[in-house]
C-alpha cells in the first residue's frame, strides 16, 4: 500500500503526500483550497527569509499567516548563517508544526546570497546548520534537497546523512541538481540511493503530473512519501486523484464547472486576505493554471490580465462559463 499515514519526529500525518513549498504560490488561500479539494497529508508555505524574520519585517510575517483549515503545515525558512536561522527559528515555532530548512532553491537571487541549493557546495554548514535550527525548535525539523549542484557535484546521498546526524526526522528530494533547474527530466534513481542510505522518511520530489506519475516514483524509489509543486498548479485535485487512483485504479475527473467554481472560492479567499487590488493581480497566475486546455482559455487569460476589480474578475469567468 503505498498511501499511508506518516509519522515525522511527533506529527502524524494522514497520509503521505505533501504539497511542495513554491516560492509566489503558495500563500494561505493556495493552501486551502489544496487542502480542502485534495487533502494532502502535509501543506508547506513559501519559504520564507530567516534574516527576514530576525529583523522583523512585516511583508514576511505576513507570509507566516496560517490557520487551522490547513494543518498540519509545515514553514520553510532559506538561509546561510546557523545563528541567524537557529533565531528565526524561536519565532516560527510559534505557528509551524513542522520546520524545513531550504537547500534546494535554484533561483539566482537566492543562490547569489549563499542560501538555497548554493549550500549543496558546502555539506560542512549545511550540517551546523541543521545542528543549528535543531537546537532552537521545539518542532520536527526537515530539509529539502537537489541531487547536487551540477552534474559533478552530486552529493544528495552525503547530505542527506549529514542531514540525519544533525538531527532532521525527515528529508525530501528533487531529483534535479541547481544547473538544471526544472528543465530535463528528473532523476528518481537519486532519491531511491538517498532512500537506501537514510533510515529517516525519504520524500520523493520531482516530475509529479498525474496519479500515474506518482505510482511510478514510489514502484522505483521506495520513497516514503511524495511531494508535490507544480502538479498541483490549477490541480489541487490531484491529491486526490493520486489516492483514488492506488485504492481502486480509477482517477476521478474534474468537470469546467466545478474547476471555475473553485476559481471563484480561491479569488475569494485573496479577497478576504489581500484586498481587491492585490487579489485581482494575483489571481491572473492562477486563472491561467485552471483553466489550461480549456477551449478559449488563450482569450479568457488575456482578459482576466488587464481586470482591476472584484466586479471585473466575476464578469469575466461568468461569460466563460457560459461558452
Amino acid at each position: 500500500m503505498f498511501i499511508h499515514k506518516l509519522n515525522i519526529g511527533n506529527v502524524e500525518l494522514e497520509n503521505n503526500l505533501i504539497l511542495a513549498p513554491m516560492a509566489g504560490v503558495n500563500d494561505l488561500p493556495f493552501r486551502i483550497i489544496c487542502k480542502k479539494y485534495g487533502n494532502p497529508g502535509l501543506v508547506c508555505n513559501e519559504m520564507v527569509s530567516a534574516k527576514a524574520i530576525c529583523y522583523n519585517d512585516e511583508k514576511t510575517k505576513a507570509m507566516l499567516v496560517t490557520n487551522d483549515q490547513e494543518r498540519p503545515i509545515s514553514m520553510q525558512i532559506f538561509g546561510h548563517e546557523p545563528d541567524s536561522m537557529g533565531q528565526a527559528t524561536e519565532e516560527i515555532c510559534k505557528v509551524a508544526d513542522i520546520i524545513d530548512i531550504n537547500f534546494g532553491c535554484p533561483a539566482p537571487k537566492v543562490v547569489k546570497n549563499g542560501d538555497g541549493s548554493k549550500l549543496l557546495e558546502n555539506i560542512e554548514l549545511i550540517g551546523e546548520i541543521v545542528k543549528a535550527v535543531v537546537e532552537k525548535s521545539d518542532k520536527p525539523v526537515t530539509a529539502k534537497i537537489r541531487k547536487g549542484w551540477s552534474n559533478e557535484n552530486i552529493v544528495a546521498v552525503e547530505v542527506a546523512k549529514v542531514i540525519e546526524a544533525a538531527g532532521a526526522k525527515m528529508i525530501a528530494v528533487h531529483g534535479r541538481t541547481r544547473n538544471e533547474f526544472y528543465a530535463g527530466k528528473a532523476d528518481w534513481d537519486i532519491i531511491k540511493e538517498v532512500k537506501n542510505n537514510v533510515s529517516i522518511p525519504v520524500i520523493g520530489n520531482g516530475d509529479i503530473f498525474s496519479a500515474q506519475d506518482a505510482k511510478a516514483m514510489f514502484e522505483h524509489t521506495g520513497c516514503d512519501g511524495i511531494m508535490i509543486g507544480r502538479g498541483a498548479l490549477g490541480n489541487p485535485w490531484i491529491f486526490k486523484e493520486i489516492k483514488e487512483y492506488m485504492e481502486n485504479g480509477t482517477i476521478p475527473t474534474t468537470s469546467k464547472e466545478e474547476k471555475l467554481k473553485v476559481l471563484r472560492e480561491h479569488f475569494n479567499l485573496l479577497l478576504d486576505l489581500k484586498g481587491e487590488y492585490v487579489a485581482t493581480r494575483e489571481i491572473r497566475k492562477f486563472v491561467a493554471w485552471y483553466v489550461k486546455g480549456m477551449d478559449n482559455a488563450t482569450a479568457l487569460r488575456i482578459k482576466i490580465n488587464q481586470i482591476e476589480t472584484e466586479e471585473d474578475f466575476y464578469k469575466e469567468i461568468d461569460n466563460f462559463s457560459s461558452i
